[in-house]
C-alpha cells in the first residue's frame, strides 16, 4: 500500500501552535519563579536596608569590614572600625546590619 505525500505531510504536522509553545512557556515560568522573582525580592530588601541606615547601626560591608556607622550621607557612610579610625564606604556596599541600635547622640 502506497501513502500519498500529501497525506503523510498532514499527519506529521498535526500539532497545534499551543502544543509547540507549551514547553517554552513552562521553561520561562520555571526560570521566572526560580531565578528572576527571588533576585528582584532580594534587591528590594537590600534597597530598603540601605535607605534605613542611621548613626549607631553596626554593619558589615561587602569587603568584610565590621563597624559602627558614625556619619550618614546620601552616597557614602562613615564607619568607625576601631576607636578613632573611620572609613568612608559607599552605601550600596553595605551587606547586612548586625545590630540595629538607637541612634548615637550628636557630639
Amino acid at each position: 500500500m502506497i501513502i500519498s505525500p500529501a497525506y503523510a505531510q498532514a499527519a506529521a504536522s498535526s500539532g497545534s501552535l499551543f502544543e509547540l509553545f507549551l514547553p517554552l512557556i513552562v521553561v520561562f515560568a520555571i526560570i521566572y519563579f526560580l531565578i528572576i522573582r527571588p533576585q528582584s525580592k532580594r534587591a528590594k530588601e537590600h534597597k530598603a536596608l540601605i535607605e534605613n541606615l542611621r548613626r549607631g547601626d553596626q554593619v558589615i560591608t561587602q569587603g568584610g569590614l565590621i563597624g559602627k556607622i558614625s556619619k550618614v550621607d546620601e552616597v557614602e557612610v562613615e564607619i568607625e572600625v576601631a576607636k578613632g579610625i573611620n572609613v568612608k564606604v559607599v552605601r550600596s556596599m553595605i551587606v547586612t546590619v548586625q545590630g540595629k541600635t538607637e541612634p548615637a547622640k550628636t557630639k
